[in-house]
């Protein structure tokens, strides 16, 4: 018995009990009928003459049913008459090449098959501008060339800050549409000023480049889509303050306040940028954020298949497996980290040789006062959270709690 299995001998891991969590949670039935109905409504498909090129800015998360969203938005493009194509609007992701953004974009379902339109990746950009402190502001090339621009985004809260507009469509517009070098220069001043520029730099855009409408979904909290809107250009900037605010209202949360160890099965980049969403997790990468429930020890247990090696998000965890570790393509997330200024990210957590070694040392250094009843928490993802599993010591809370439902006997935890 090697020393590390020594110490962590006498831990024990508690039984564990499957629970379902409840949220308000409106739904839309048909979502390719309910794209083509709002921007039919929203007036936009006028601003689109007969023959103009018009991109189409797709970013790299897993947003619900993008396939769908995009494809309803090529066919109303081509039923105005206009070219519709695809361009990768994803900052850095991608490993910051064109070929890793179009094979991002075919993990998400996004292909030229599927939407019926071709997709152009480059890395190449045009500068539009720049605000008062220096700060430069870029565009897609393929994008700044098209006759029109068409954005499509998921809005909700940011992982990293906060403020009027947080991830959505002014962000795509700033950072995605930006590549690379208009993520990079976004990042510049740090996360502490992103709620200012962000907007200003999205209205420098909007001003000098054919941007005719933004296609916006709000998620419920089972990650299906709750509205989709059709807002003009124009109206982005007072309009997407308001689908924030309904975002949040209806996002999901794990209804315990304070938890002593939280497993989290996988995590990755279709997950969310920081790989686990720290709205979710309540552990952030930056002082400019906050939220969700405290969490003393976060154990990951491997990388979802999506992410091919992306491991962003591995540094908030306290503890991860050598498994776990041997699948990392550190290039991937360095290259994030490189571009958002933020390291937190891709440090590393104590890795262990098993997955029941790593849960005994977060449940050993996680400080509670009487570790046989220990607060522990595991979910498949911090998108998948309608059930999840919770410690025998956490039954009498989720009891008395009307949003929770429980669904299984206690039972030894599964691990590897």
């Amino acid at each position: 018995m090697g020393i590390i299995e020594e110490l962590l001998r006498d831990i024990q891991i508690p039984k564990m009990i499957k629970v379902k969590q409840n949220f308000h949670a409106p739904q839309i039935a048909d979502v390719a009928g309910e794209v083509q109905k709002v921007i039919k409504e929203a007036g936009v498909l006028s601003r689109i003459n007969q023959n103009d090129f018009v991109a189409i800015a797709v970013g790299s998360r897993g947003v619900a049913d993008l396939p769908v969203l995009v494809r309803e938005t090529a066919a109303a493009i081509k039923a105005a008459g206009g070219t519709p194509f695809v361009v990768p609007a994803m900052g850095s992701h991608g490993g910051a090449t064109a070929k890793g953004q179009i094979d991002v974009l075919h993990q998400l379902g996004v292909t030229e098959k599927v939407i019926g339109a071709p997709i152009k990746s480059s890395m190449d950009v045009v500068k539009l501008g720049e605000l008062p402190n220096g700060l430069p502001v870029y565009i897609d090339k393929y994008a700044y060339e098209a006759d029109k621009i068409v954005v499509i985004n998921r809005i909700k809260p940011h992982t990293a800050f906060r403020g009027p507009v947080e991830s959505g469509l002014m962000k795509m517009i700033t950072i995605g549409l930006g590549k690379q070098k208009g993520a990079e220069a976004a990042h510049a001043y740090s996360f502490k000023y992103m709620a200012e520029h962000v907007p200003e730099m999205a209205k420098i855009s909007l001003a000098k480049a054919p941007i005719i409408f933004g296609l916006a979904s709000i998620e419920n909290a089972y990650d299906k889509p709750a509205k989709i809107i059709a807002v003009p250009a124009e109206d982005l900037e007072s309009v997407e303050p308001q689908l924030l605010l309904e975002a949040k209202s209806l996002m999901p949360k794990i209804h315990f306040d304070s938890i002593d160890v939280l497993i989290v099965d996988e995590l990755g980049k279709d997950i969310s940028g920081d790989g686990m969403d720290p709205n979710i997790t309540g552990n952030f990468a930056t002082p400019y954020a906050s939220g969700g429930p405290d969490v003393k020890r976060t154990v990951v247990l491997g990388l979802t298949e999506k992410t091919h090696g992306n491991a962003n998000g591995i540094g908030m965890a306290d503890m991860t497996t050598k498994a776990v570790m041997n699948e990392i393509e550190w290039e991937k997330g360095y290259a994030n980290a490189l571009t958002s200024t933020v390291t937190n990210v891709v440090k590393l957590p104590m890795c262990l040789d098993t997955e029941e070694l790593a849960v005994k040392a977060a449940i050993k250094t996680c400080n509670a006062f009487d570790l046989s009843k220990v607060r522990m928490v595991r979910i498949k993802n911090t998108l998948e959270i309608g059930e999840i599993w919770i410690s025998e010591s956490l039954v009498e809370e989720a009891e008395k709690n009307n949003s929770l439902e429980i669904v299984s006997k206690p039972r030894e935890l599964v691990l590897n």
